[in-house]
């Protein structure tokens, strides 16, 4: 294998004029040591790569430069195909610039947000696909509720509840309570909007992480890892970020507001795209998935794994909650304050 993939680099960076001397291999990045510097290469599935050089080039043209670059080949591709799947070539970053854990969140939040600003563009919509999606959406949200009531009723009446049971009863309230503010939220969204005849777009990133931010030898920060990159509004990248980050113990993450709070003072977001955020982020997803799961299991079931999984997402949506309150604290100091009397 390794002299596979020694034959397949040096073959594969003469389409660069590069002459391969010996190469590390960091899982699905190569660092490749050649008779002209230092370089990573990377290989992903082709139907994954022709949106990302195209967003890639974009980015470019539109003025923002904080991406590693990636080097055309000799014939001009900024990508090789080989057997289904596309490698590229961009520059080894040392990436040794030492900072504070929150210093980097915030500039790498500052960065997303000018990335955003860059690329963002007014998309129309027409007014009947706005309906569809919040009418099906309310609609699958209102079934969800009154599945949850049921649930509940049903097991109240039993003499002994399971364990599983015990612990959904425990955690209604707040379930049902996350699901009636994403409703309330998006509902004021549609009256927001339902006239409105365009969309705000932009080109996301696809996989926000620190770890896709990388600082060059000038000490610039930088993006990596745009695979799943697309065009979008902009929540598509904080809302994942936002819930791996709080898929923990139960916190309080002043920090996570203070990052969003960053991007937000270079990238506010409309009213109605807040509000949209904020139903998206409350909807407990999770927690109404395991239930069901749980509900429709007639045998067999595993208490104890049912259990956990249900606390891990009754975890994050208590996490959430934190998050959406604080935003909802810093929105409300925006607004102008009525004269007292």
């Amino acid at each position: 294998m390794l002299r596979a993939d020694k034959k397949w680099l040096a073959d594969y960076l003469q389409n660069y004029q590069l002459e391969l001397e010996f190469y590390e291999d960091f899982g699905k990045v190569k660092k490749v040591y050649t008779n002209n510097g230092i370089f990573a290469v990377k290989t992903i599935k082709a139907n994954r790569g022709f949106d990302f050089i195209k967003n890639v080039q974009n980015l470019y043209q539109n003025g923002y430069n904080r991406i590693v670059p990636i080097y055309p080949a000799i014939d001009g591709r900024y990508a090789v195909l080989h057997n289904d799947k596309l490698s590229y070539l961009m520059p080894w970053l040392p990436d040794e610039v030492e900072e504070e854990r929150n210093e980097r969140h915030q500039q790498m939040f500052r960065e997303l947000a000018r990335m955003h600003t860059l690329s963002a563009k007014e998309s129309p919509i027409p007014s009947q696909e706005r309906k569809e999606h919040y009418e099906n959406t309310l609609q699958e949200w209102e079934e969800q509720r009154e599945f949850l009531l049921e649930y509940m009723n049903t097991i109240e009446k039993k003499w002994y509840m399971s364990p599983f049971e015990q612990f959904f009863c425990l955690c209604f309230y707040d379930v049902s309570q996350a699901l009636t503010y994403s409703m309330n939220k998006i509902k004021r969204w549609y009256e927001q909007t339902k006239e409105d005849e365009k969309v705000r777009n932009v080109i996301t990133h696809g996989n926000v992480s620190i770890h896709h931010f990388l600082y060059s030898e000038n000490g610039y920060g930088h993006f990596i890892n745009f695979e799943r990159t697309k065009t979008a509004p902009a929540y598509f990248d904080l809302l994942p970020f936002v819930v791996k980050q709080l898929k923990t113990y139960p916190i309080q993450s002043e920090e996570t507001v203070e990052w969003i709070n960053r991007y937000f003072q270079y990238f506010p977001f409309k009213e109605g795209e807040m509000l949209l955020f904020m139903s998206y982020m409350a909807y407990p997803a999770n927690c109404l998935k395991i239930v069901d799961q749980y509900s429709r299991k007639t045998s067999g079931k595993d208490e104890l794994q049912f259990c956990r999984k249900l606390q891990r997402q009754y975890w994050l949506l208590k996490n959430m909650e934190y998050i959406i309150m604080r935003l909802e604290q810093i929105e409300e100091s925006k607004k102008p304050k009525e004269p007292s009397d």
